[in-house]
């Protein structure tokens, strides 16, 4: 059955097994708590010896890894049979064979990284029905700022919207690499204050908290243009750091928000937040946005940067650095 990877670990922690965990999809980071928390828990040291088999998808294939799962274990209640980089196996159907008649006292685990499994086929239908399958998509990136407040809540320590709307931009929506920098700004944290900012981020991780894309879209959403200068002539003195492709995407997707908000008839806060899939805090600068570009400027501006984008590829402009681009692109949008 489709489960969660909290009602995954919760089941693990209480001892309830099942003889199959099988998990799949493009976000690996569930998929690799899941799996080191089965391979670090399960079984006690003495244990692991005889019961704990780690194998490849690469260096095995399906039959021999039912031949293992098979196997009954020696001195212990269970064997853990865990599968790493499941997605190589060729066969990979066959294993609804072992899944027709699993051996309980093992617990075979299945890391099947990037890909996922076709619903209609009967090793789909098996799984959902006698083991576990786990399905982990990506985080879609306007979920990712309350993510890492959430993420950081567990751990008893506040965050500034900012902060995590900075951290966004920079970052993406690998949560790997999202946990790891976190982790270190927890490291970093001054004693008795719990609360990651927009200056501590730029202290230890490196990014401006005043020359980034985020302040960037602020700025020229209010259409200040001494402030969007800065940036820019920052953002031309850096251009390994700030590739124009990733602020013509940011603009590009700030832009279309704007847009859908002049069109909406309910522009309560919550509404808007809910609409634009963004947090409540930020419905502010889409109202303050709103009032210097209306409806036809943020159409033409879109315009503007699909044109842009096109010339940071090579199409229409071969030669022009990135830094003038910028400044060519920024200069059309704020004086429409």
């Amino acid at each position: 059955m489709a489960v969660t990877y909290e009602e995954i670990i919760s089941g693990l922690k209480k001892r309830i097994f099942k003889p199959v965990y099988f998990l799949a999809g493009e976000e690996t980071y569930y998929i690799d708590l899941i799996v080191s928390y089965i391979e670090n828990n399960i079984l006690i040291e003495e244990e692991k010896a005889f019961n704990q088999i780690i194998v490849y998808g690469d260096d095995t294939n399906i039959n021999a890894i039912i031949d293992t799962a098979r196997r009954f274990p020696m001195m212990s209640s269970h064997q853990v049979v865990i599968v790493k980089e499941a997605q190589s196996l060729k066969k990979i159907e066959d294993l609804a064979i072992y899944l027709e008649k699993p051996l309980l006292s093992t617990i075979l685990v299945f890391s099947y990284k990037y890909k996922t499994l076709d619903k209609r086929t009967k090793l789909y239908k098996l799984l959902e029905s006698h083991a576990i399958y786990f399905e982990s998509a990506r985080v879609r990136d306007y979920l990712i700022p309350a993510w890492i407040e959430r993420y950081l809540m567990t751990k008893g320590i506040k965050c500034d919207p900012n902060a995590s709307a900075m951290l966004t931009e920079f970052l993406g929506t690998d949560l790997h690499k999202i946990v790891n920098e976190l982790d270190k700004l927890i490291i970093s944290l001054p004693a008795g204050k719990p609360v990651i900012t927009t200056a501590l981020i730029e202290k230890n991780i490196g990014i401006s908290k005043d020359y980034n894309n985020f302040e960037l879209m602020k700025a020229i959403g209010e259409k200040n243009i001494l402030k969007t200068n800065m940036i820019i002539q920052y953002f031309a003195n850096n251009p390994k750091d700030n590739p124009i492709m990733v602020s013509i995407a940011s603009l590009f997707g700030f832009f279309s928000k704007l847009l859908a908000y002049h069109y909406m008839t309910d522009k309560s806060k919550n509404n808007v937040a809910a609409v634009l899939k963004v947090n409540p805090y930020f419905v502010k600068d889409y109202e303050t946005s709103a009032t210097k570009y209306n409806a036809t400027k943020t159409m033409q501006i879109i315009s503007i940067l699909r044109t842009f984008d096109m010339k940071s590829k090579g199409y229409g402009d071969v030669g022009t650095e990135p830094g003038d681009l910028m400044k060519e692109m920024v200069y059309r949008i704020l004086h429409l």
